[in-house]
């Protein structure tokens, strides 16, 4: 009989779990958190998957599918961690070093994504088209626009205890701020036109792009304007850090209601109240239970995203055979990453030195849970199939490999940088 778990079951079972790991890798590992929750969850997956291979009749895959189908990962992530995760990595951005970026950052988050989804989109149809399918281009570009958008999350950790320029520092963190809501936008306009069967169009996908993405940039400076004048007429850090909550909950269902990009209002808001915000509207008490209350926030929901992201392998048990194709789907989005990246790098060689920015923007563009949830979010058919494999195969590769080891290709970056400098 089937255990239909409430959303506080199921949420009491993943923080046990995100702790339960947590304290093994601390004790014991001494990973990345993110590389460890990942790890553990896709090993915990494979154990299932053998243990179901080895006892006949047992149904423990089945079990954790249903689990993780009564989560609804897409609807867990887009509508629920999503506003949370931008605004607390916006609080920590200095907007002046931003500003001062901020024409690398729209072109890396828009141009950047756009070229990326068309280099990934042409390359994967050669890819089926090799391996004896044939796949639509409309979908292959769907593919492109869900792993284009990276997720740095453990690569900003790095970037701050490793003596990176600022100037990178915004561009590499304003960047995974923004292209997360423009990939987004860009793969609700290529999905629609996949599923409807019309013809893309360019001046219609264009309008939506503004409509959704200025919108969200316009409300997420409303709303944020809004929490620090609140903040700046009271003096309570209780009531402050639920100005920040309300703003984050509220701010993003109002964007959902309104048809716009939530992901870029949430940015803009936590741009509004980490700057300003903790300039002039907080004193020094509730600045420390702001920045601190929004890291243990960020901590958790990693945690918890990563692990359900290595524990989704258990829903890809019966698309074993598309996971080759999902193989080859990895160097091409690397070399997509290293084109869209690479090619304005030219331009900057002055503002981002090229030996630095060049191999940590590259090898530190991680692919995370956006992705995941966007294909997940995709309509039943046999290209879900196939872009859920891809895509997984990509996360699994970029937090395992990339982030394992990106610590150590920054500090060797800025070593030959300084060297060079010196010389």
């Amino acid at each position: 009989m089937p255990i239909h778990l409430s959303p506080f079951d199921a949420a009491a079972i993943l923080i046990v779990l995100s702790a339960v790991l947590g304290w093994v890798n601390h004790r014991y590992f001494r990973l990345p958190g993110t590389v460890a929750m990942t790890l553990m969850g896709a090993v915990a997956s494979l154990c299932v998957i053998a243990a179901d291979a080895v006892f006949q009749g047992s149904d423990i895959s089945a079990q954790v599918s249903r689990f993780l189908d009564d989560i609804d990962f897409h609807d867990t992530l887009m509508n629920g961690m999503l506003s949370f995760l931008l605004f607390a990595g916006a609080l920590h951005v200095d907007i002046e070093h931003l500003r001062r970026g901020r024409w690398q950052i729209a072109i890396l988050s828009t141009i950047g994504v756009a070229a990326s989804t068309l280099i990934v989109g042409f390359g994967l149809k050669a890819l089926t088209g090799l391996v004896g399918m044939e796949a639509p281009l409309i979908w292959c570009f769907v593919f492109g626009a869900l792993i284009s958008p990276t997720d740095p999350v453990a690569v900003m950790g790095v970037l701050k205890t490793a003596r990176v320029p600022p100037t990178l520092q915004a561009t590499i963190a304003g960047e995974s701020l923004f292209n997360d809501g423009v990939g987004v936008v860009v793969f609700y306009i290529l999905l629609a036109s996949a599923v409807g069967g019309e013809a893309f169009s360019i001046p219609h996908a264009g309008e939506m792009f503004v409509v959704e993405a200025l919108g969200g940039a316009l409300l997420g400076a409303v709303i944020g304007w809004i929490a620090y004048r609140a903040m700046k007429m009271i003096d309570d850090y209780s009531v402050e850090v639920m100005i920040t909550l309300a703003t984050v909950m509220g701010g993003y269902a109002l964007a959902t209601a309104l048809h716009i990009s939530g992901p870029v209002a949430m940015a803009v808001a936590g741009l509004i109240v980490g700057n300003p915000g903790i300039s002039y509207a907080m004193s020094d008490t509730t600045k420390d239970y702001v920045l601190k209350f929004w890291a243990l926030i960020d901590e958790v929901l990693n945690a918890v995203l990563f692990l359900l992201i290595g524990l989704e392998a258990v829903v890809l048990a019966d698309s074993i055979g598309l996971l080759g194709l999902g193989l080859l789907t990895i160097p091409l989005v690397l070399a997509a990453r290293a084109v869209s990246v690479g090619a304005p790098l030219l331009f900057w060689r002055r503002l981002l030195p090229l030996p630095l920015a060049f191999p940590v923007m590259t090898w530190g563009g991680l692919r995370g849970g956006i992705s995941i949830a966007l294909a997940l979010s995709l309509p039943e058919g046999p290209m879900k199939d196939v872009i859920l494999a891809a895509t997984y195969m990509v996360v699994l590769f970029s937090v395992l490999a990339q982030g394992a080891t990106i610590g150590g290709l920054v500090r060797r970056s800025v070593k030959r940088a300084s060297a060079a400098v010196v010389d």
